[in-house]
């Protein structure tokens, strides 16, 4: 439920109410306006007489909460948020481009592509360490390896890296590593991944389930924000139907309906959506003129030799002739890049 305070509340009105809130197990989020203050009380409603609150100093109307999402919903919050990555914002008017190649194979290879990223105007470098590959005798990735090479490529280009994390066990190195916690869409419901990611302190990058609901995909999100953590980013990567033309079917439609009931910025993955470089370009046009924050694309200098994903990236030359496509279509939504 929301709980409107009236102009005249004062500090302590506003703390004698989360204290009571809190004793009868709520968790509460104030956002403290120039006007007024409007606190989100989050537990179960059943423990709680409204028309008790209703009495308390300060207190003008309590509103309830329609959609189970709670936090991550424009209910509670209407103002957008803008996820802070160090110098890079996700969310604002500017639009951020991540590119990497899909697995960290050597540390050569993946300098090589993080210069060519750089070169080409991305701000986030992307890479995976740790790889869920559906044969366990598929590459796995270098694990720490890995990360040490990301880490390296990032004091020498300057790009914020972001990287996957696939076991609770290992939330915590590679959060000592990563500038941005990636959830892959085959753990959007591994709930207890999602609480260690929400406590880790670092942004966190949910990608859409393969079979995932919006609404589903919303309520992942809000086991991180219980836990703690309002930098969420949401990634729509395409999701599984009968189509067997592309690897996944990018739903552009979930782009303006995400902006409609969640405050969270939304990024674009059209390599994992198409599975074919050849659509990448098209789908990254699409997702910008729908409004999305961002694109996620997979770019290597050698693709035929790419020990994962290789028919999906981009080559460098292709990669950068696409962001310079992709500023007309930005300006023409009120967007730069």
């Amino acid at each position: 439920m929301i709980i409107v305070m009236n102009s005249s509340a004062t500090r302590q009105d506003i703390d004698n109410l989360e204290s009571k809130l809190s004793s009868l197990g709520f968790k509460t989020h104030p956002i403290y306006g120039s006007v007024k203050t409007v606190i989100g009380a989050i537990g179960d409603k059943r423990l709680i007489n409204t028309q008790t609150l209703l009495t308390m100093p300060g207190v003008e109307k309590i509103v309830p909460i329609m959609k189970p999402f709670k936090l991550v919903g424009r209910e509670l919050k209407q103002i957008d948020t803008i996820v802070e990555v160090g110098d890079v914002k996700i969310g604002g008017d500017e639009l951020v481009v991540m590119g990497g190649p899909c697995a960290v194979e050597n540390r050569e290879t993946f300098f090589e592509i993080a210069s060519k990223v750089s070169e080409a105007g991305a701000k986030i470098l992307r890479g995976g360490a740790y790889k869920p590959r559906t044969s366990p005798y598929s590459f796995q990735g270098l694990e720490e390896e890995g990360l040490k090479i990301m880490a390296e490529a990032r004091e020498q280009t300057g790009l914020k890296i972001i990287t996957e994390v696939i076991d609770t066990r290992d939330v915590e190195l590679v959060s000592s590593y990563t500038d941005i916690i990636q959830i892959g869409a085959r753990n959007m419901h591994n709930f207890r991944l999602l609480q260690e990611s929400g406590q880790s302190g670092k942004p966190v990058f949910l990608k859409r389930g393969i079979s995932a609901t919006i609404e589903e995909w919303l309520m992942a999100a809000e086991y991180i924000m219980d836990a703690g953590n309002k930098n969420i980013i949401l990634c729509e990567r395409g999701i599984r139907t009968y189509e067997t033309s592309t690897r996944n079917t990018l739903d552009i439609s979930a782009i303006p309906v995400v902006k409609e009931l969640s405050h969270l910025p939304i990024i674009v993955d059209p390599s994992h959506a198409s599975g074919n470089w050849k659509y990448v370009s098209a789908l990254s046009k699409g997702a910008i003129a729908a409004g999305a924050d961002g694109l996620i694309i997979e770019v290597h200098t050698n693709p035929e030799s790419a020990m994962s994903d290789g028919q999906q990236s981009l080559i460098p030359r292709n990669f950068s002739e696409l962001i310079n496509e992709l500023k007309p279509v930005a300006g023409a939504v009120g967007r730069s890049i």
